[in-house]
């Protein structure tokens, strides 16, 4: 018995080979893994508030750079997993 297939019943029958699951026959290609988890990185003020979980409104923008100037760089790292 002959089974016919139609696009997509076989994955990579059309190509020749399998079809990974970015659609190519090739691999995606592998970006640089840094996660930054704290202050080793320069950040401002609204990403103090973000990262406490706030708004950013006038009142807590002025919150955090108190914060920021009282701890120095590492004011970000409580907020931070």
């Amino acid at each position: 018995m002959d089974i016919k297939r139609g696009p997509g019943d076989s994955a990579g029958a059309d190509r020749g080979g399998p079809v990974t699951t970015n659609g190519s026959d090739k691999s995606a290609e592998q970006q640089p893994f840094e996660l930054y988890t704290g202050s080793e990185r320069p950040y401002d003020p609204e990403d103090l508030v973000k990262a406490s979980g706030r708004e950013p409104t006038p009142a807590t923008l002025e919150w955090a750079r108190r914060l920021m100037a009282e701890e120095g760089p590492g004011a970000i790292e409580r907020y931070l997993p």
